[in-house]
């Protein structure tokens, strides 16, 4: 039934998206509009003159390219409980990175901005049964790579890694065939973590994987590790790898 259900609602989305994705002009301004309008009444919309139906010359105009160090103080007044900062309101995350660069950084996630880490996500998984016809992958077992999902807080604000967030928000028709364990998700130690997580998949008719490229790379490495065998020999019946966030190379 899902197997069959997933190609009607691969069909039914993609042909959504294509509405924006053949305007990408019209679909860009749009999201400009709503923006601006949204955070004009903040404190970053006021120093910075934000107007409604302001231009996108305007707008390079009155905000200059800035990295994360030009936003840091703003982050600060959000991190320590100010409403109404960069966007209306308080965030209902902090994703907090590891801080390769700079140390520790966080970055708001809103109740606006959460839905599109999700949907991307999951269009990713429908765009390959669109594109392909084969759906078969969705009964067999699915691997999340990702952060503990277990959240601290921050002034009121649940805080954790991004991928650890979003582990909240898996739907529901995924949870049956999710792996790894809850139990190995939480483990903060990437070391132990992937041993368990070995242990936990190596017998199991894997179909999807998904993570960032250095999680994958040394989930496989391990694998290989433990079996001498290669990963197409370990998991034959294994179809799709999603993955983002850093260059493989």
């Amino acid at each position: 039934m899902k197997k069959i259900l997933s190609k009607y609602f691969a069909k039914f989305i993609l042909s959504k998206d294509k509405k924006w994705i053949e305007n990408p002009i019209q679909t860009q301004q749009k999201w400009f509009d709503k923006i601006i309008s949204k955070g004009q009444n903040t404190i970053f919309g006021r120093e910075h003159n934000l107007i409604s139906g302001m231009n996108y010359q305007q707008f390079q105009q009155q905000v200059p390219i800035r990295d994360y160090e030009g936003l840091k103080p703003y982050i600060d007044r959000v991190v320590a409980g100010e409403k109404d900062v960069l966007w209306p309101n308080q965030p209902l995350y902090f994703a907090k990175t590891s801080g390769t660069t700079s140390g520790a950084k966080y970055i708001p996630l809103t109740k606006e901005s959460m839905p599109f880490h999700i949907k991307s996500a999951r269009n990713a998984l429908l765009n390959y049964i669109h594109k392909t016809g084969n759906s078969n992958f969705v009964n067999g077992k699915m691997i999340f790579l990702q952060g503990s999902p277990i959240l601290d807080e921050v002034n009121g604000i649940k805080t954790g890694r991004l991928s650890g967030i979003v582990a909240h928000f898996v739907p529901k028709y995924l949870q049956k065939n999710r792996m790894p364990s809850w139990e190995t998700n939480c483990i903060e130690s990437w070391e132990e973590k992937v041993d368990n997580i070995v242990q936990e998949t190596l017998h199991e008719k894997m179909t999807l994987i998904s993570g960032i490229p250095p999680w994958i790379i040394m989930y496989f490495e391990k694998l290989q590790e433990k079996t001498g065998k290669k990963i197409t020999e370990i998991f034959p019946n294994l179809q799709l790898i999603v993955t983002g966030g850093v260059n493989y190379e």
